[in-house]
Order: C-alpha cells, then structure tokens, then sequence
C-alpha cells in the first residue's frame, strides 16, 4: 500500500506540473499577442507607444502614403513679378485638389526629433529661416534639407519689422540671408516670408531684386498644438499653415498632421505650386 500511495504521488504532482506548464505557455502566447497588437496600433500613431524593458523593441517599417503625385515636379507657377514688386501669397488655388502646406519658420529651436518626425509624416514643409539662427548650425538644417528633401526659403537675418526699415535696410536683411543660404545649403531660395507678415513696397521690390519670387504669408497657424484658424473652423484645400521651431515643435507639428487628417486634406510642398 506504502508503494502504491508513492506511485499515486508522483502521479499526481506530475499531473500538476503539466498542468502549470499549459497555463505558462498559454500566458506567454496571449502576452505576445498584446504586445504585436500594441505595436501594430502604434505604427500608426505619430506619438510612440511607451514600451517597457520586457518587451520587443523590433517594429515594422512604418507605411507610407503614396504621394498624390511626384514631389518636386511643378504642379503651377508663382504670379509674375510685377512692376518691380514680387507678389503676395496668402492662399494656393489648387484646381479644386484637397491638398494644404505647411510651412516652419525662425529656426531658433532644433528639435531632435524633426528629422523623423518629418519623414515618417510623408509631409514635405517649407523652410522659411533667419540666418541668425542657422548660423552654426548648419549641419542640422542641410540634413533636414537632403534627407527629408525640405525646401529652405528666406526669412531675413534677424527677424525685423521691415515695415519700418528703408528700402536699403531691407534689401541688406533680405539679400545676405539669401547669400548665406546658398552657400550654407547650395541652393539660393525663391521664396520669401516677411517677418511677422509685416511688409510693405519696398519690402515687395526688394525680395524681387534679392530673385525671390513672391512673399509667402498664411491662412492658419500652430501654436501650443492647437491648430488656429484665420477664417472658419477645419483646415481648407489650398491653407498655407504656420508653425515656428519651438520647443512645443513635435507637439504642433502632430497636431498639423492629424488635423489634416481629419479635414481630408494632403500635405504636399509649397515650392511644388509656386515654381
């Protein structure tokens, strides 16, 4: 009878045992089910998805939306210069196309994290800098420019009023800006944003004789990851939206792309519609 109980032990401490390593394996399957779910939804989400040390850092490639058309190509050209002035853009007719623009000025803040922020966004900004700013720090904005493919464009060295400065001073801010850049980035820009959306004539003829092609102002802006609006309550096709390099940057930055999400709407490079 002594042996018979041992044998009844054993056999049911190893039932047991079988039991618990069912239970184990079947936690561990459900738990990697979590976590591809949890990855999943975060690829599609520009704010990472807080992970801890336990699990997988290894994600998918993030996917990318087909561009509406070939970024780079022309789609229509800036208003000819006229009597001297170059002209002023507030808005892009863009044929009826649900497209927006979004466009980062000053350049005093570089977020680290802009240079992915903006690729994996499939969006294509418009750089409008002061050389103030650039200025030994060169290197951050080139990389912006090659690897995301951004256009740089000018916003003067220093960030005046040029409203009330005389036609000399303004063409002297303009002008070396331009020349910096060009030889900072090797492409002189073409397109122009007065400070503060303040201008006047002679900023007009003098942006023309720097070879800018027109002033570029806004219909919308960013600030504190809220999307405000000039006119209206939602984001509309042809919408030139401001945001500044600021600390608040991926914060306004991912309130700009999910509002254009949520407008229907396609961001695609300024320098596309006024080539």
């Amino acid at each position: 009878m002594r042996g018979g109980r041992s044998i009844t032990v054993r056999a049911v401490v190893a039932a047991v045992a079988a039991i618990v390593a069912v239970a184990a394996l079947a936690g561990c399957e459900a738990g990697t089910d979590v976590s591809a779910a949890g990855l999943s939804a975060g690829t599609t989400s520009s704010t990472p998805t807080p992970t801890s040390s336990a699990t997988t850092t290894t994600t998918a490639p993030p996917t990318h939306a087909a561009q509406p058309y070939p970024f780079g190509e022309p789609q229509a050209h800036a208003p000819a210069i006229a009597g001297g002035k170059a002209p002023v853009i507030r808005h892009i007719d863009t044929g009826g196309k649900k497209y927006v623009f979004i466009t980062i000025d000053d350049g005093a803040v570089r977020e680290p994290q802009a240079l992915d922020l903006i690729k994996n966004s499939d969006a294509r900004p418009t750089l409008f800098l002061n050389d103030h700013y650039v200025k030994g720090h060169e290197d951050y904005f080139k990389q912006l420019q090659d690897k995301d493919d951004l256009v740089i464009g000018n916003h003067t060295v220093n960030h005046p009023d040029l409203s009330k400065m005389s036609y000399a001073a303004q063409r002297k801010e303009i002008c070396d800006d331009s020349d910096a850049f060009a030889t900072a980035f090797g492409h002189r820009p073409t397109l122009f944003r007065p400070p503060f959306g303040s201008f006047n004539a002679d900023t007009q003829r003098a942006a023309a004789d720097c070879g800018l092609k027109a002033l570029v102002l806004w219909t919308a802006a960013v600030n504190d990851g809220v999307v405000q609006f000039q006119g209206g309550k939602q984001l509309k096709a042809g919408d030139i939206v401001l945001m500044h390099f600021r600390k608040t940057f991926v914060q306004d930055y991912t309130a700009f792309i999910n509002r254009a999400k949520q407008d229907g709407l396609t961001p695609v490079p300024l320098s596309d519609w006024l080539a």
